[in-house]
């Protein structure tokens, strides 16, 4: 459905800007929208294909949204990987959601 989109803007590992449209009704998560709108070469994100197993969709929240809070697999990938912020998420435990509208994130380097 059309309505269901949300408005998401992911800037790449470029340091390029994109506004995207995110569905919120397909059940995909941050990493898979990055996937699918092929803002990252292809084998240097989800590599574990979003089992919290490798911190390749590592990214920055960079505006002020709430998001589920962060489970135990993810804060022990995320404390073993490279260049984590505070702000630092896993994009594939991050569900696309209505109330995520106009978020923003940078993807963190690749490792």
């Amino acid at each position: 459905m059309e309505g269901q989109d949300i408005k998401i803007t992911i800037i790449d590992r470029d340091g390029v800007s994109h506004e995207i449209d995110a569905p919120t009704d397909m059940a995909m998560n941050l990493m898979e929208v990055v996937r699918s709108y092929e803002l990252a070469p292809e084998g240097t994100i989800g590599i574990c294909g979003g089992m919290a197993m490798c911190a390749s969709c590592q990214c920055y929240v960079l505006s002020d949204h709430e998001l589920p809070e962060m489970q135990d697999d993810e804060e022990a990938m995320l404390s073993e990987a490279f260049d984590v912020k505070d702000n630092s998420r896993l994009g594939c435990q991050i569900q696309i959601a209505p109330e995520m509208n106009g978020l923003k994130i940078e993807l963190a380097p690749e490792s």
